[in-house]
């Protein structure tokens, strides 16, 4: 693998010697490559960080979050305020032009917030928006939303995942119409939308003045989707792209060694994971019911080995089922399952299997040699896992409809620092969880509905220990992401796994 990586690399920069170096700065664009194509680049329909990351660029949020400090500040609201425990005043920032040259109102919150609170309207992530009654316009340049249930990370979920719709365009257009040529109130505007291919942006020259993010510095972002990280690399080298993310440790030291590249590290709040189906959703007969059988997996992967070897970089084994920061990230409570592989032997015989099994693993991780691994390590144990390699939207569609015995995936919580933001997730009832636990559903709901911090840890507390004795959710590591883009270009990384192209700009 190692070889072939250096000859990919000395391809590319022969190329690189060879092609011109296409423009960009003079072009003042900024190409960006993900391997992971987006279906909707409207955030409400899409669960990929990716989609994320693009409609930050596109969207403003009610309020907005230092990518440094985690303050909350304004944005589309210019002030608010807690009401008793279920209802949150805000004052609607007036002078906003969207895309369209129409203003921003608080009819255009209303009806967002409104949408997004519907079930009906099948969001990708309902429960980035279960907390939420209804918004109601309350003055001139007013709104209340009301609360389903106290919510203390409410302004999180306001910063990072409510973007604001104009309401006339988007009942003009119809949610098909407004996902194929979107319109928002962020730094740059969408003009070309090819979807799974190429998203471009423009700066918005009308975007409000003194809003945190600034006026961007470089007039436009040509997003481009490859189907593999082979790929973005050849581009990167052969100076067709100016930013890549999320490259192989390894790699990164020959970018380095690149003297038009740069590879910089940043640890982030995303969790490898992988998720066993204990409440068989996937068919009649399956080992993964049983408990013992569960404990042996968590047991049989050296997952300190993982992060330190394969993710590098100051990546970290997760001491619960979340990430460490997250309030409510209780790893005392945790069960602790040491990397034992012998341990793993006599539970899986314990189990009735002392021969192991077979199993469908379904992933869609990149580098594939992450899956690789786990493949193995379960394989010295004698659970012989058949992997599934599937793009990311493939593999999220499957999980949702319960097809996925094992899976490997990622979650980053949308970067929001509270549990509110994994455990109803996957262990909410919805199509990420495969555990369908009633008790530990109700400690996750009881954790939620409470602003009473000591009541929220200890429902917490008490859900960790419960999943982890269970062995259901197994969290491997932290992410490290290795963002590789021109030393022409001066941007800095945020450990939100955020990156921000309207902070960017040319040396």
């Amino acid at each position: 693998m190692k070889s072939f990586r250096r000859t990919l690399l000395i391809a590319a920069a022969s190329l690189a010697v060879a092609a011109p170096a296409s423009a960009q700065k003079s072009a003042d664009t900024l190409r960006i490559i993900f391997t992971d194509a987006v279906p909707n680049v409207d955030m409400y329909f899409n669960s990929q960080r990716t989609g994320l990351i693009l409609a930050h660029q596109a969207w403003d949020m009610l309020v907005h979050r230092d990518p440094s400090t985690f303050e909350i500040k304004p944005s589309l609201a210019t002030d608010w305020k807690f009401v008793g425990d279920n209802a949150l005043d805000l004052t609607i920032r007036q002078g906003v032009k969207f895309h369209d040259g129409s203003t921003l109102s608080p009819d255009d919150v209303v009806y967002t917030i409104n949408m997004a609170a519907n079930p009906d309207n099948k969001l990708a992530t309902p429960s980035n928006y279960a907390w939420i009654d209804k918004a109601e316009k309350t003055g001139d340049w007013t709104v209340r939303i009301n609360m389903k249930r106290p919510t203390p990370a409410a302004l999180e979920y306001l910063a990072m995942v409510t973007p604001i719709h104009p309401k006339a365009y988007r009942e003009k257009v119809g949610p098909e119409g407004f996902a194929a040529k979107p319109v928002g109130a962020g730094p740059y505007k969408i003009i070309k939308n090819e979807q799974a291919k190429e998203i471009v942006f423009e700066r918005f020259d009308d975007y409000w003045a003194g809003s945190p993010k600034g006026k961007p510095a470089i007039k436009k972002l040509h997003v481009r989707f490859v189907p593999d990280l082979a790929t973005s690399m050849t581009e990167l080298l052969a100076q067709r792209t100016d930013w890549i993310w999320n490259i192989n440790p390894d790699q990164a030291k020959d970018v380095n060694r690149m003297p038009h590249l740069q590879a910089v590290p940043q640890e982030s709040m995303r969790i490898g994971y992988l998720s066993i189906d204990a409440a068989g959703r996937t068919g009649a007969g399956n080992p993964l019911t049983n408990q013992k059988v569960r404990q042996a997996i968590w047991h049989a992967i050296n997952r300190q080995e993982m992060a330190e070897k394969l993710v590098q970089n100051g990546s970290r084994v997760p001491p619960a089922p979340c990430f460490p920061t997250q309030f409510g990230c209780d790893g005392d409570a945790a069960v602790k399952y040491p990397y034992d592989p012998a341990k793993a032997k006599a539970l899986l015989a314990e189990a009735g299997f002392p021969n192991g099994f077979d199993i469908e693993f379904v992933t869609y991780v990149q580098p594939t040699t992450w899956s690789a691994a786990i493949q193995n390590y379960l394989q010295a144990v004698g659970i012989r896992a058949k992997i599934s390699q599937l793009q990311v939207a493939a593999a999220i569609a499957k999980a949702q409809k319960g097809e996925n015995p094992l899976y490997h995936g990622s979650w980053g919580s949308y970067s929001i620092n509270d549990v509110s933001a994994i455990f109803p997730v996957m262990y909410g009832g919805g199509g990420d969880d495969y555990a369908r636990d009633p008790e530990l559903q109700k400690l996750v709901s009881d954790g939620g509905n409470t602003a009473d911090s000591a009541v929220r840890k200890k429902n917490y507390s008490a859900a960790v220990k419960l999943m982890t004795d269970k062995a259901y959710w197994l969290p491997l590591f932290t992410y490290v992401n290795i963002y590789a883009f021109s030393k022409q270009l001066e941007m800095k990384t945020f450990p939100d796994e955020l990156p921000r192209f309207y902070f960017a700009k040319w040396k």
